[in-house]
């Protein structure tokens, strides 16, 4: 299985840092936040990994290129000109991804202990285009999904703002961990183009195709987005 690490964003949450520094490469207890996500695939066997670069691309592919991909295959998709977003950055890396499987994506942002293993498997047994991680933590942004935890739709409880892809009653909201499973068919059906969210590849793809929620809540699960949240994250990634 190949992965992508989402690293390219601007991280303008995490200033004064990413004035200087892309946020992918922020010290958790002495390792990148890189690092530690390309450590986290080694313990499921993946070490195929797609790193998508544009903030201080330069940083990363030297740090890359100096721990030798900190013992995996790192291949650099470059977005140097234009950061291209979550699901732009996936579309332009299909070349380096494409394959029989299906692989997996990441934010360079997130840490967490979601057991791969068990995602496939859920994957697999829902017989899903795309399968991802989410919990009944407390955020602003919600996926909406039904009985069966098949994607329905998104709330931003902030703005009051809706997406509904399949209208039914009782739809539940979780929060999105941005672990995500994805069939390779997905590429002849994303059809968006340039700079856009995987949000909003899902809540296109929702009513045609199945897309489910893994909910994992109960493991650990830290966003360090902003520069308080890296003490947070070493309370517990040692």
């Amino acid at each position: 299985m190949k992965a992508m690490i989402f690293a390219a964003g601007l991280g303008t949450r995490f200033k004064p840092f990413t004035d200087v520094h892309p946020k992918a490469l922020a010290l958790v207890n002495g390792k990148s936040l890189l690092q530690r996500n390309i450590e986290y695939f080694q313990q499921y066997g993946i070490t195929n990994v797609v790193v998508n670069v544009h903030h201080f691309a330069d940083q990363i592919i030297e740090a890359v290129q100096k721990n030798k991909g900190w013992g995996s295959d790192v291949i650099i998709s470059d977005e140097t000109n234009e950061v291209l977003e979550t699901g732009g950055g996936l579309l332009k890396a299909k070349e380096m991804l494409i394959s029989r499987e299906p692989f997996i994506t990441t934010n360079a942002d997130i840490l967490t202990n979601l057991n791969i293993y068990k995602l496939i498997q859920f994957h697999r047994e829902q017989k899903a285009l795309i399968s991802f991680g989410v919990t009944n933590r407390k955020t602003s942004r919600y996926f909406l999904f039904d009985e069966d935890n098949r994607l329905c739709g998104w709330r931003n409880t902030k703005t009051g703002e809706e997406r509904i892809s399949i209208n039914k009653p009782g739809l539940v909201e979780k929060a999105y961990s941005c672990v995500v499973i994805f069939e390779p068919t997905i590429f002849s059906l994303i059809k968006q183009t340039g700079k856009f969210s995987l949000v909003d590849v899902y809540l296109s793809l929702a009513a045609e195709h199945k897309i489910m929620g893994y909910d994992h809540t109960g493991d650990l699960l830290v966003d360090v987005g902003k520069p308080e949240s890296v003490a947070v994250a070493e309370k517990y990634f040692n």
